[in-house]
């Protein structure tokens, strides 16, 4: 009997020594794999955005010139569809959405100027009714 549990020891020692690490080593990577699963934080619930409409928002003009009160856009008032979180859409107010059109080196009378949108903090803009609003330039008079 103990010539045969040395023979099961001994013969081919080191395969059976590596074999046993390897063993180890996949129990290892295997139970500490279950552990990270089980202490990863779950995600966290995914908020639904909550979306706003809102509408008649006057148009900001914008520009270098000295004089903006000359300019003129049509249509003077937008609509802006806003999302973000619930509690900061519901805050929201619509002072604090500005549809701004920037002026800024405009030379051509009755140009389409694409509409800006600035929004608070958290609260993005999703769409403005129209797009573009059509810029009517004043005609410079002649200084005599």
């Amino acid at each position: 009997m103990i010539k045969f549990l040395r023979h099961v020891v001994v013969d081919d020692f080191w395969l059976k020594l590596f074999s046993l690490v390897l063993a180890v080593l996949f129990w290892l990577t295997v139970s500490f794999a279950i552990q990270q699963k089980e202490v990863a934080p779950s995600p966290a619930p995914t908020l639904t955005p909550a979306v706003h409409t809102f509408f008649n928002l006057p148009v900001v003009v914008m520009s270098s010139a000295a004089d903006v009160r000359n300019f003129r856009v049509s249509p003077s008032a937008v609509e802006v569809t806003v999302q973000g979180d619930a509690k900061a859409v519901e805050n929201l107010q619509s002072k604090d959405i500005r549809p701004i059109v920037d002026l800024t080196g405009i030379e051509v009378a009755n140009a389409l100027k694409r509409i800006e949108v600035s929004t608070p903090a958290g609260v993005t803009h999703v769409r403005v009714v129209p797009e573009q609003v059509q810029v009517v330039v004043p005609a410079s008079t002649p200084v005599p």
